[in-house]
């Protein structure tokens, strides 16, 4: 995958508030993105684990709206139908098409570390659903990210290929998860999110 700058020439667009500033709605915006029933584990606080700061400090700015998302987010992270690995093929098909460098980032530790991918099996997500070694439905989720960002629409034959071994809640879940990490790319791109340092290792 190629990298766009961490930031902008200038430094990013919206600058990230310390913690420190943070509104005290900023703290109900971060809880939003527990479930009330979540289907996977939601990381325990202090979990050793990239933390983000430069993208929430950005997201601190308005909190009303980052609750709004995080309520949607949530689901998508540990509500989910799909599996942890699935997920994760999704949003990193997605970093790579849009050269999202945060994104990626952020998502290479989840896919390593809560995922059990390998760094062979990430790296060929940026080479895509035709490179060797993916089972049918993993090529099958990764072609629907390619169909979706090119025409916002699962071709037929995908589709099908798809609905073999997922049922109707599991392909909501990968058209509504490549929907808003599709939007979280924009986010982090437009803003000129810069890495974390806690991203650059």
């Amino acid at each position: 995958m190629t990298t766009t700058p961490e930031a902008g020439p200038t430094g990013p667009r919206i600058a990230p508030l310390p913690v420190r500033q943070w509104p005290p709605q900023m703290h109900e915006a971060l809880a939003a993105l527990t479930p009330a029933t979540p289907r996977h584990p939601v990381p325990e606080k202090g979990a050793k684990r990239p933390k983000g700061l430069n993208a929430l400090g950005v997201l601190a700015h308005y909190p009303e709206l980052t609750r709004a998302f995080n309520v949607f987010n949530g689901h998508l992270l540990f509500a989910t139908t799909l599996t942890i690995r699935q997920r994760e093929l999704l949003i990193l098909r997605i970093s790579a098409l849009r050269d999202a460098t945060y994104e990626w980032r952020q998502h290479v530790w989840i896919a390593r570390h809560e995922a059990g991918m390998t760094d062979g099996e990430i790296e060929r997500v940026a080479e895509g659903p035709e490179a060797v070694g993916w089972s049918d439905e993993e090529r099958f989720l990764l072609r629907a990210v390619d169909e979706l960002i090119g025409d916002a629409r699962i071709a037929d034959a995908t589709w099908r290929g798809l609905a073999k071994g997922l049922d109707e809640r599991q392909l909501m879940d990968v058209v509504f998860s490549v929907g808003a990490y599709d939007t979280i790319a924009m986010v982090f791109r437009t803003f000129d999110v810069a890495l974390d340092d806690d991203l650059k290792a």
